[in-house]
């Protein structure tokens, strides 16, 4: 399998591929400098560039859980956006990559992002050369999404963290853009086999013994590190590796960015000295995923039970998140240069409402279809495996729900045919029919992109490892490359749940409850990859294909009550402090400060922070941990009988190296009034000591 994966490009598709783009499919190249490139030895123009995405981090549903008792009170980790722009200097064509540190990357979002990248760069970014992905944390901002299946989940549209969230990886391509530079690329692989756990095993062993014998312990341990230089200066790296950003459950109320985030965190800032207050950061990685629908980072998965002290399995995030992180150092040291040069993208729309499959995308060989987006009770009973709560405890996972079969499901409206493609689902919510347009996206974009030898198989979709698998498999025949140089890029450029195998779907568990548009979705993702990647490969522009529904047209309830004007604590002007530290601490206890504050929402301190925590250096104080530290956490909540009043309590672990000395932690907020002004306040603590 090593040696494998290290193939060079074989085939006439893949010589096609190996060249500078050219025709339809690439429409748009510029010039390159063939001359200034084979001078320097450098075959790309590179740029990295990160930006803060976070939304609201109080009063507001949370996502990924998709539970509505899940709201958020505060900030454990900031969710930032990093993308990646790579010019083959030869061409001029260009591919902008994101992984932003959320849970889905909407449909809603992503065409947003592409109309500000219009607005700024002309042709340059479009949909069929930029790729938005997310590492699908459970402890985002909710409400960003105006698809309703997704935003009635966190109480419906929020405007605020929707724009948070467009301007977040909007700004980091824009970052990524202004820092161009003549650079190489390396490819590094390696294998991690203690940071995931098959959550649905009961439906993986429905698959055929030659796809279980691709992942005998049923996970996908492939670790792929793309290594980004310029000069002799690493400036970036991204990981793919499949886990679920499901480490801190859902008893968690912190906006985090969950184990994925964590990684990032230890490689920029504890490695490459990033300090995200004190300009562009020098080093960015992003930890990106691939096919992990049916994958847990909870090792010890049936029945779930946090392992670590506290509920919310802060253990498990950073156990998780390490491993990722030392992993892909690993194949980062060991990359080297690829086989292949240059860049390709190729994207196409598809309604995978209703498509029509041939037979030879089906595991029986007969004709199939797709259906408008359905919702099985076994989805509405959520993951066993991940979730502490459930909002609807009488419904579980598997085909057996009884006081669903009893009341017959909620077929009323769903016709016959749609029944008899889902079954065996039993479907509690007909998405893509209700009223007054689809709940969930029908048309979706599928995409194709390469990067030298590695080729991303992009989908707005959770495809649990089979089915990414076989969906590599029929792009990499159709490119005539190597399966080990095709990755499965999921939850990008939109999202409609999860895809299972055919064979997997029929047990029913969480992950084929989810599997929106029936038992042959895979099928369907199969062809119209085998058909996009063809059009690729014989450089035939593949046409973009039906347009996505237009989201911002009809109605966007927000189901939140309007939060009033910010008024101080009873007896307390604003940033006074309530409770303050002890005089003194030893490494690893944990100090907390409770201001007077107001709202978080009036101001998100996008690119700042809401507090710091300094230390006298014997010039002056000096900040030396913030909201976006690991140590840190800041909780909101409103004391009993002020419904307008805010608390804010800040906590600091310190860690074991912290250096000894006298410490503050300075407070930064924000009062809106009965006309809406806001008002910057500010709050400092007493000293106390460390060490």
């Amino acid at each position: 399998m090593a040696v494998s994966r290290r193939s060079m490009l074989t085939g006439t598709a893949g010589a096609m591929l190996a060249v500078g783009a050219s025709g339809p499919a690439v429409a748009g190249a510029r010039p390159g400098d063939p001359a200034r490139r084979a001078a320097d030895g450098q075959d790309y123009l590179i740029g990295c560039g990160i930006a803060d995405a976070t939304g609201a981090i109080a009063g507001q549903g949370m996502m990924g859980y998709s539970e509505l008792d899940q709201v958020a009170t505060g900030l454990l980790m900031r969710c930032w956006a990093r993308a990646y722009v790579i010019v083959d200097r030869a061409t001029g064509d260009r591919i902008a990559f994101v992984t932003a540190d959320i849970a889905c990357l909407f449909q809603s979002v992503h065409l947003a992002v592409l109309a500000r990248l219009a607005q700024r760069f002309g042709d340059l970014y479009t949909e069929r050369n930029v790729n938005i992905n997310a590492t699908h944390n459970h402890n985002s901002c909710g409400g960003t999404a105006r698809e309703y299946a997704y935003s009635l989940a966190a109480y419906g549209f929020q405007q605020n963290s929707h724009e948070a969230e467009v301007n977040g990886i909007v700004a980091a391509i824009v970052a990524a853009h202004e820092r161009l530079a003549p650079g190489t690329l390396l490819l590094g692989r390696g294998e991690l086999h203690d940071a995931s756990a098959n959550r649905s095993r009961v439906a993986f062993d429905l698959n055929p013994a030659e796809d279980k014998a691709e992942f005998p312990d049923a996970i996908d341990p492939a670790v792929t590190v793309l290594r980004l230089r310029q000069g002799g200066r690493d400036i970036g790296a991204i990981t793919w590796f499949a886990t679920h950003g499901t480490s801190l459950t859902d008893r968690n109320t912190l906006i985090s960015a969950d184990n994925k985030g964590y990684a990032s965190y230890r490689w920029e800032h504890d490695e490459m000295g990033v300090r995200y207050l004190d300009g562009p950061a020098g080093f960015v990685a992003a930890f990106a995923q691939t096919n992990p629908g049916d994958i847990t980072p909870n090792l010890n998965v049936i029945p779930w039970h946090p392992t670590g002290p506290t509920e919310d399995n802060r253990v498990n995030c950073a156990l998780i998140g390490e491993r990722q992180y030392q992993a892909g150092r690993a194949a980062f040291a060991a990359a080297r240069p690829m086989s292949g040069s240059g860049v390709d993208a190729a994207l196409r729309y598809v309604n995978m409402g209703d498509t029509a499959i041939d037979g030879d995308y089906t595991p029986d060989g007969k004709p199939a279809r797709t259906t408008p987006a359905m919702m099985g009770a076994s989805a509405a009973a959520t993951s066993s495996e991940d979730n502490w709560n459930t909002q609807l405890p009488f419904l579980y996972e598997g085909q057996q729900n009884p006081l669903v079969i009893a009341l017959g499901g909620v077929n009323a409206p769903v016709e016959q045919w749609m029944r008899d493609v889902q079954a065996p689902k039993l479907i509690v919510a007909p998405l893509g029919i209700l009223p007054p347009r689809p709940w969930a996206p029908l048309v979706l974009p599928i995409q194709i992109l390469r990067v030298g030898e590695l080729v991303l198989a992009c989908g707005p979709a959770e495809y649990t490892i089979v089915s990414g698998l076989r969906i590599r498999r029929v792009v990499a025949r159709a490119l005539g490359v190597p399966v080990e140089n095709v990755l499965m890029q999921g939850y990008a450029n939109g999202y409609s749940g999860y895809v299972t195998t055919p064979e997997e779907y029929v047990s029913q568990q969480y992950e084929g409850g989810e599997t929106l548009f029936g038992r042959w979705t895979l099928s369907a993702y199969m062809q119209e990859f085998d058909r996009l990647a063809r059009a690729v490969a014989a450089r035939i522009d593949p046409g973009r294909g039906p347009a996505p529904l237009d989201w911002t047209s009809g109605p966007q309830p927000n189901l939140l009550p309007p939060v009033p004007p910010d008024v101080p604590v009873g007896g307390h002007g604003f940033g006074d402090v309530v409770d303050g530290p002890a005089p003194g601490y030893p490494t690893g206890a944990t100090v907390s400060v409770t201001f007077a504050g107001a709202h978080p929402n009036n101001d998100f301190h996008t690119g700042g922070t809401y507090f710091e925590v300094q230390r006298d250096d014997g010039s002056g104080w000096r900040r030396v941990f913030d909201d976006n530290d690991w140590c840190t956490e800041l909780h909101w909540s409103r004391p009993d009988g002020q419904p307008a009043a805010s608390l804010i309590r800040i906590d600091w672990t310190i860690p074991p190296d912290a250096e000894s000395g006298r410490y503050r932690i300075e407070y930064t907020g924000d009062g809106r009034d009965p006309a809406g002004a806001v008002t910057r306040f500010g709050g400092t603590s007493a000293e106390f000591t460390v060490g």
